[in-house]
């Protein structure tokens, strides 16, 4: 692979064209055609990563010209950033689509003025308010969408968005993607659902009859073998893009989603048209209209702007709560209650987590987390008077900041080759030039390139926490070829720590398991009752990555992911804050650093349900049964 940004990488990303620029002109033509014409055809890097002998550092000169390669504005990216980017970039040499993104909009500038970390619900919610909202269009991608409250949730969204257009004599025209394998795309990757098709019983998304004054197209993308489209995200207008790390099914997960604003999210939008690839009949009426012309901002909403004081600090939401109005009916599926902005959704849901005077304050936390699976599960943490919980977190009005997108194209071979892309170059990055801590959170964390270089950052001095979810897809870790289960690998870091010279790298490795806000120890993911979903990465407190890749083997090595990354401390903090406060992961999650095992502080023991650091000579044949389970079994369980 390029090490050093060529003149080919350079004119690419300063180009004036793109897919999107292209396909304005013309939108009969197809996103495919034309991203061939520009870039020509598809040849994904198959190379292996570069030996860290083989690295030397970037010049300051080779930054300028990574500086260069960006649409930063006023904003001035900082060195890691740029780092980041350069190395992201390099992954272009060969495959200019490597990102799924043309690449003159893969740096690029937006201001994010909420994230949500919270149960799958919460974040459906906050994207039904979107959809009805809606004036011209919206790009819904996601990797599985089942008939659920979350679709529901969705559905409804889509009734009432048809309403509103029609009361306005106008249509809006919608796009949803999803991945539900099917046999013919082992010759057409990509197909157009028939109204009989996504009406079925397994999706239920409405028909055009009951929506008729919505243009609905709905494709079904998959790249056989192990290509998944596991690509979570929305675009509404050209204005506002989420990115996010739920899927539309009913499930036990946390997630986390940002909401974009700005220059972004027409980078959003060009991955967008290259996902869909094919002709959009009818073609997207924003093609012409990019967020670079829209002055929409949710910070210029007056209603936001009084989220935070005169000195623009948030109030705390613990107090919001305690002052705040009486319940509000939940906004639910089939019990639908919109809102009209980002502050009266904090309201309504605020008003459904206020204690009543004969409860304490993680009742209601408690039946918020058993909501979206219907539960009963109790909470085990000693009651206290007041536990900030804030599920909706606004950010403080800010100017535009540097971001760029370092997604990953879709690898359906059966290897693991494919490792050149800009998620995985950005992410190795970010660890091999962090100087004081890297903080992960991701379902599981196995990948084989990424477990040399967290060791190699201990070893130089950067302390590293990264907090996975136990049991989570435990069959499916350990499949040949997959990189085994989350206390395999703890338990394999920890050993190559063993050496007296490795005392003090130890140390600064904290391996912790997911522990849910109401409880005081990890739940095994088979129970389905606290399980977590995020993916998240932050270099020294101002570099993060969010998005849908996870750390392991199948996103690192074969699935459609989409992923922002962002150079900023205000925003990076809150992050980190809000991680903390709406999980006891912190609290009570640390596993041993002898082992890389969590037990009981009382007991001793592991938690109920783990494998452990072991699962035996067999391993591979219990994954194999539990892919077979998965497979014929009739109820769904949490993708990825």
């Amino acid at each position: 692979m390029a090490l050093r940004l060529s003149d080919n990488i350079k004119a690419l990303c300063t180009a004036s064209s793109s897919v999107s620029s292209e396909l304005a002109k013309d939108p009969t033509k197809s996103a495919g055609h034309l991203a061939k014409s520009l870039y020509g055809s598809n040849h994904p890097a198959t190379s292996p990563l570069p030996l860290p002998a083989d690295r030397q550092p970037v010049s300051a000169e080779e930054l300028d010209r990574a500086r260069s390669c960006g649409n930063w504005g006023n904003a001035e990216p900082s060195e890691l950033f740029l780092r980041c980017f350069h190395d992201a970039l390099c992954a272009l040499e060969h495959d200019p689509l490597a990102g799924m993104v043309s690449p003159s909009l893969i740096g690029s500038t937006g201001t994010i003025p909420l994230t949500i970390i919270a149960p799958l619900p919460d974040i459906v919610r906050h994207m039904s308010n979107l959809i009805v909202r809606a004036e011209h269009e919206i790009f819904l991608a996601t990797n599985f969408w089942i008939k659920s409250d979350a679709s529901r949730l969705i559905t409804d969204a889509l009734l009432e968005l048809s309403k509103r257009a029609g009361s306005r004599n106008q249509r809006v025209t919608v796009k949803i993607m999803y991945d539900r394998g099917n046999i013919k795309q082992v010759l057409d990757n990509h197909q157009i659902m028939t109204v009989e098709q996504y009406t079925g019983p397994m999706v239920q998304l409405p028909s055009p009859s009951d929506i008729p004054h919505i243009d609905m197209e709905v494709q079904n993308f998959h790249r056989p073998l192990l290509g998944t489209f596991h690509a979570k995200y929305m675009v509404v207008d050209r204005k506002i893009a989420v990115v996010q790390s739920n899927n539309i099914q009913d499930n036990d997960n946390l997630e986390m989603m940002t909401r974009l604003e700005g220059p972004i999210v027409d980078s959003l939008y060009d991955t967008a048209l290259l996902s869909w690839e094919k002709e959009f009949k009818p073609a997207l009426p924003c093609l012409g209209i990019p967020a670079t012309s829209s002055e929409f901002s949710a910070f210029n909403d007056p209603a936001f702007q009084l989220l935070f004081d005169e000195r623009g600090n948030g109030f705390q939401y613990a107090d919001a709560i305690a002052n705040g109005d009486a319940i509000l009916p939940m906004h639910a599926p089939g019990d639908p209650h919109y809102d009209p902005d980002i502050a009266s959704e904090i309201r309504r849901l605020s008003s459904n987590l206020k204690a009543a005077s004969s409860e304490s304050q993680i009742e209601p936390i408690t039946r918020h987390l058993n909501l979206s699976m219907k539960q009963t599960t109790p909470s085990n943490v000693p009651a206290v008077d007041s536990i900030a919980f804030s599920p909706l977190i606004p950010h403080t009005p800010h100017a535009s900041f540097p971001m760029a997108l370092v997604n990953r194209a879709p690898y359906g071979a059966p290897n693991n080759s494919s490792l050149i892309v800009p998620q995985n170059l950005a992410w190795l990055s970010a660890i091999r030039h962090a100087q004081h801590h890297i903080f992960i959170q991701t379902p599981n964390l196995n990948a084989r390139p990424l477990i040399p270089a967290l060791l190699d950052a201990v070893r130089r001095g950067v302390k590293v926490d990264y907090y996975v979810c136990l049991g989570y897809n435990d069959s499916g870790e350990l499949l040949p070829g997959q990189g085994g289960i989350n206390e395999m690998v703890a338990s394999s870091l920890y050993t190559s720590l063993s050496e007296p010279e490795d005392a003090e790298a130890r140390r600064r490795l904290k391996v912790y398991y997911y522990v849910a806000k109401d409880q005081t120890e990890p739940i095994h993911n088979q129970f389905k009752k606290r399980s977590c979903h995020i993916k998240l990465l932050i270099a020294d407190g101002h570099v993060g990555i969010q998005g849908n890749g996870n750390q392991d083997t199948q996103s690192w090595c074969h699935s459609m992911e989409v992923n922002v990354m962002i150079d900023s401390r205000e925003i990076c903090e809150t992050w980190l804050e809000g991680i903390d406060r709406n999980q006891n992961t912190a609290l009570y999650g640390l596993a041993s650093d002898v082992d890389g095992i969590w037990r009981s502080p009382t007991t001793n023991e592991e938690v109920k349900g783990a494998i452990g650091k072991n699962p035996g000579r067999f391993s591979w044949a219990k994954g194999v049964v539990g892919a077979v389970q998965r497979v014929r079994g009739s109820k769904p369980t949490a993708k990825a």
